[in-house]
């Protein structure tokens, strides 16, 4: 699909040094639209929704942030924290208001994998479908991200 004019404004604002010191694109040189479409398709293999996975994400960060700032375990099966710094990050798609700056940190104990995400991420996945670009240091494949948080994954055979 052609990219709009709108979508070039909204990455550009993406790029490093823009919203964040390192950007929300990593090294990927596909267009936003292609980035979004393929990380459409690959949730949709899952038989989830972005609304599900960022939803997960939501009750882990909330379970996490109850340890102030230490570990905590949750489930049985997660080690989380949250560490919150300084600022408030907003979305580059234009929706009104900012996202805290915090960092969750995910290990999922069983697989011994960790996630690492921002409530700005949260926010990107469940509004935009937008899981950042190949390479970003807060990119979370939308398979990987299934996996780790348990999300009740199906591979599709083909």
């Amino acid at each position: 699909m052609k990219q709009s004019r709108k979508d070039d404004l909204i990455q550009a604002q993406m790029r490093p040094g823009v919203i964040t010191r390192d950007g929300l694109l990593g090294d990927d040189t596909r267009a936003l639209r292609d980035i979004i479409e393929a990380d459409e398709a690959a949730v949709n293999r899952l038989g989830l929704s972005h609304v599900t996975l960022a939803a997960r994400l939501r009750e882990l960060r909330a379970a996490g942030a109850r340890g102030l700032g230490d570990t905590v375990t949750v489930e049985g099966t997660f080690e989380i924290s949250v560490d919150a710094t300084r600022g408030r990050l907003p979305c580059p798609f234009g929706h009104p208001g900012l996202y805290p700056n915090e960092v969750v940190t995910v290990r999922n104990i069983q697989l011994d994998e960790t996630l690492t995400f921002t409530r700005l991420n949260i926010h990107l996945i469940a509004s935009h479908g937008f899981y950042e670009g190949v390479g970003s240091p807060y990119r979370l494949d939308p398979t990987t991200l299934a996996r780790v948080l348990g999300c009740g994954v199906h591979q599709d055979p083909g």
